[in-house]
């Protein structure tokens, strides 16, 4: 009896031990981490609680994430998006309690990048046909213009930079060697997240060029396993994710179907499956260094013949596979899509002139369906 009231007792005091040392690591992990360092943090939209805690880690503005997740779950905080001035003499709580009052700072602005852009928009057609009036292509690149002190041809000419593109590589872990491929039109297509972020007026643009990189690298760490678990690579899911943008229509057309980014994803994989080429238009488009809106929406004139049956590493109208890189900017939700693709039998999608988008198994179903939806009137028609 004595000596299990003596094992009883060593246990005991293990656990007290084991309990007096957690709450003093975490005592002291929430003080400041001292140096009286000033550095600009960035809270996106939407960005989860624990990226944010993550974020702070990485800045060095805290000395552990792990303790930074217990502190948030134990007190209920508002974490509001903007540019926050935060020094690493302050603790965590003065940290978020700043952030949940939205004491952001006075000379910041909010610029909002849409999803399905491109870095930069292409020329005109050579044949001196030209964007009419009033309708403006955005882009990437023009969205920087617009907004801050710099050209597009300033933003372009640093996004393809060769040594910079390298600093870039060493610096995000989700970009590879693959966007140094020298027949990419640019490096960089894809990698920048579409959202609302808040910077300073006078940001530089290597600090607006990696604010956007950073917004990717808090979308794809929270799919970090499931990246590592495909058989496709990174630059490969981004490309897809970004030909999935490009090709869907709004959900609210589309209401019969739970998720149509990822019904046309399985569509994709299927294809990928037997090795059928993907035959998108809009890769082809992007091949061809076509604007869709200039030609299509526009001059109501499609591509011809020629240039759908001309080879470029984007084309994948005459090529199988994926093309070489990514077309434009995917949302979160595409790239969603293209890691968790609906499971289904369809190798064929069409979408008729309101944005909805119908399946089928095979060629001959899917020439029924185009027929179908030009006795409708259901049909675009370019006039």
């Amino acid at each position: 009896m004595k000596k299990i009231i003596i094992i009883l007792s060593c246990i005991f005091s293990f656990f007290c031990i084991c309990l007096i040392g957690l709450v003093t690591w975490y005592s002291l992990s929430l003080k400041p981490v001292g140096n009286d360092q000033t550095i600009e943090f960035a809270i996106d939209p939407g960005t989860p609680s624990k990226i944010v805690i993550d974020n702070l880690y990485k800045k060095g503005l805290i000395k552990s994430n792990k303790a930074g997740y217990i502190f948030i779950k134990l007190n209920k905080y508002n974490l509001q998006a903007g540019l926050y001035e935060l020094n690493t003499n302050m603790t965590i709580e003065e940290m978020l309690t700043k952030i949940n009052k939205g004491e952001v700072i006075d000379n910041s602005i909010k610029v909002t990048f849409i999803e399905g852009q491109k870095l930069t928009n292409f020329e005109p057609s050579e044949d001196g046909r030209v964007v009419e009036e009033g309708v403006k292509l955005k882009s990437f690149a023009k969205t920087i213009s617009a907004n801050f002190p710099y050209t597009e041809q300033e933003a372009v000419e640093l996004m393809t930079n060769e040594e910079y593109i390298k600093e870039l590589i060493e610096k995000y872990w989700f970009l590879t060697d693959d966007i140094l491929n020298d027949k990419l039109y640019y490096a960089l297509e894809g990698y920048l997240a579409p959202n609302t972020y808040s910077f300073k007026k006078d940001a530089t643009l290597k600090e607006i060029i990696e604010r956007l990189l950073d917004g990717t690298d808090a979308i794809l760490k929270e799919h970090k396993k499931d990246i590592e678990d495909s058989e496709y690579t990174i630059h490969e899911i981004i490309t897809l994710a970004s030909i999935i943008e490009n090709e869907t229509g709004s959900q609210t057309a589309n209401a019969d179907v739970k998720d149509v980014r990822a019904a046309i994803a399985g569509v994709f994989y299927n294809r990928l499956a037997i090795g059928e080429p993907l035959g998108s238009d809009v890769t082809t488009y992007y091949g061809a260094k076509v604007e869709m809106a200039d030609r299509d929406l526009i001059k109501n004139d499609r591509l011809g013949i020629d240039e759908i049956n001309t080879y470029t590493p984007y084309n994948t109208r005459v090529k199988t596979g994926l093309p070489i890189g990514p077309i434009c900017a995917p949302s979160k939700k595409s790239l969603e899509s293209a890691l968790k693709p609906e499971i289904h039998e369809y190798l064929f999608f069409v979408a008729d002139k309101n944005g909805k988008t119908y399946f089928t198994k095979n060629s001959e179903q899917h020439n029924n369906k185009i027929a179908e939806l030009k006795r409708q009137g259901l049909w675009y028609e370019y006039k």
